[in-house]
């Protein structure tokens, strides 16, 4: 049966629940024959299958935004992600595209855990501290705002693949680094490069003061922002001790998004594309353990039958702001392309978008 389409002005996402899987499946294949070159979709690796089977392109989130600016023939650039990976394309693609995003609530629980005035808040309270001594650092993982603070402030972005590079380059510039939001992933990387758990400290921007201060402020070489990823939270050294205890021939390997103990008790870590690989390039019969988001796991287990793949944590969720993002809010979106009634529409202002983008660039240069 083939649905007569509808204006998305008229309805809501909800609407096309009605339908059967198939139908909605063959309108978004109708919709983007019709656009063709004018329609690029991109998919997270963290997304549903029925949402990510229509993805053009697939990946992490830089990667993503750094594909949606190289399709300069697309007028349309749907994001199958969350808010800041939006936002993060909107800043980097050209002016006559447009970046929309099928779920405006697909946000990030990390990103929101710093905002604007919190982190100026902050660095108010840092300089008085340590004075003109430190380099702002955002994980891509955070708001446009953010990012610009750290443009604005002579700092630069981050990914999880690249983070050792950056920090190597903030050194360069100053004696310390605050980190934002997450601070596993900046502590797992001061880690990496050898710097002690004592040269690092938590601000908490509830109680305005840092934490975790184990020295004399003049040895403190990392300041980390107090957020963190709901889904990484939830894998703990527990997990890699049982996977330990049943089979000690189990690999485990972890997104640098968990935190200290269970990265350091892994037998490897790395990010999302990292993960992807190491499985891609293990042989037949090899057995993993792997510490991040559920789809993507799954996803990985029905790629390579040959290999044994579990979640490190059984009883862990999928990224429940991601998963927002589903066939029928896939299908409102594209219906509304195909209108010419545009949803929303991600538009990061300029006062933000050019110092983010200075963020942006510096890291993209070093990378």
């Amino acid at each position: 049966m083939t649905r007569t389409p509808v204006k998305p002005s008229s309805i809501s996402p909800e609407f096309y629940e009605k339908w059967t899987r198939e139908e909605m499946e063959e309108r978004v294949r109708a919709i983007k024959q019709a656009l063709g070159d004018k329609l690029v979709i991109l998919g997270h690796h963290y997304q549903k299958d029925e949402v990510f089977q229509f993805a053009d392109f697939t990946g992490d989130s830089l990667k993503l935004a750094q594909l949606a600016a190289q399709q300069q023939q697309a007028s349309f650039i749907v994001f199958c992600g969350v808010h800041f990976m939006a936002e993060t394309a909107d800043i980097l693609t050209a002016d006559h595209q447009t970046v929309i995003l099928p779920d405006l609530k697909a946000g990030c629980s990390m990103a929101d855990m710093a905002d604007d005035e919190q982190v100026e808040e902050c660095w108010d309270i840092l300089t008085d501290l340590f004075g003109q001594t430190i380099v702002p650092m955002t994980y891509v993982n955070s708001t446009a705002a953010i990012k610009a603070f750290c443009g604005l402030h002579g700092g630069i972005t981050c990914t999880s693949s690249n983070a050792k590079k950056m920090f190597q380059w903030a050194f360069e510039q100053k004696e310390r680094i605050l980190f934002l939001p997450d601070e596993h992933l900046g502590r797992n990387t001061a880690a990496s490069l050898g710097l002690e758990l004592e040269e690092m400290a938590v601000y908490n921007p509830l109680t305005r003061e840092l934490e975790h201060v184990q020295t004399e402020l003049e040895n403190i070489k990392v300041i980390l922002w107090k957020g963190f990823c709901s889904v990484h939270q939830h894998f703990k050294l527990e997990h890699v001790e049982k996977v330990r205890k049943r089979d000690p021939e189990m690999r485990v390997l972890v997104h640098p998004e968990c935190c200290y103990e269970v990265v350091s008790a892994a037998d490897d870590s790395g990010s999302t594309e990292y993960i992807i690989k190491q499985v891609k390039q293990a042989p037949s019969g090899a057995k993993w353990a792997i510490g991040t988001e559920v789809n993507l796991v799954q996803r990985l287990a029905q790629n390579h039958p040959e290999q044994t793949i579990r979640l490190l944590n059984d009883m862990i969720c999928p990224c429940l702001t991601m998963n927002r993002i589903d066939l029928p809010h896939l299908l409102w979106a594209l219906e509304s392309i195909h209108s010419g009634e545009i949803v929303n529409a991600i538009r990061v202002p300029e006062e933000v978008a050019g110092p983010a983008k200075l963020a942006l660039d510096r890291m993209l240069a070093l990378s």
